[in-house]
């Protein structure tokens, strides 16, 4: 019988845990062909839609002048496109093309398959708990984002 775990290790397993997965599945990134950086701030645009260089840098926790620079990088690839804001000319959308919208969606793919086989060596009842454990963890982003 394994012992309960108090709220604090729970929160410290799952924050290493999560963060190790995480760089374990980015190693699919290299196929992409971009830095980090600028696959993190794709992902945004791509899945998040069109939005302005200054909220970008602020979802990616980076101030204007770096995510400015970044944006630059996939403009000069054809993975996004940077045009005037027509509700505020001193601002720019951000927003994907198509080229950049595949690319993304290949790159899920490859870190979702990598990740499916990790879980491919687990045992039914462990696939049925972490199915669990996902759908509490959307639950809890849901909320906070509300």
């Amino acid at each position: 019988m394994t012992k309960e775990l108090s709220l604090e290790e729970v929160g410290r397993s799952l924050h290493s845990n999560a963060i190790h997965l995480l760089r374990h599945v980015r190693t699919e990134d290299s196929a992409m062909g971009i830095g980090p950086a600028q696959a993190s701030a794709l992902s945004v645009v791509v899945f998040g839609g069109p939005l302005t260089l200054n909220k970008l840098a602020e979802v990616e926790q980076v101030r204007p002048p770096t995510m400015s620079r970044v944006v630059e990088a996939l403009v000069k690839e054809g993975l996004v496109r940077r045009e005037t804001n027509r509700d505020d000319r001193r601002s720019v959308i951000i927003s994907s093309t198509d080229k950049g919208t595949k690319l993304l969606h290949e790159g899920r793919n490859r870190r979702e398959k990598r990740l499916i086989k990790l879980l491919s060596k687990l045992d039914a009842n462990e696939i049925r708990c972490l199915g669990k454990a996902s759908r509490i963890l959307s639950k809890i982003l849901v909320a906070e984002h509300s």
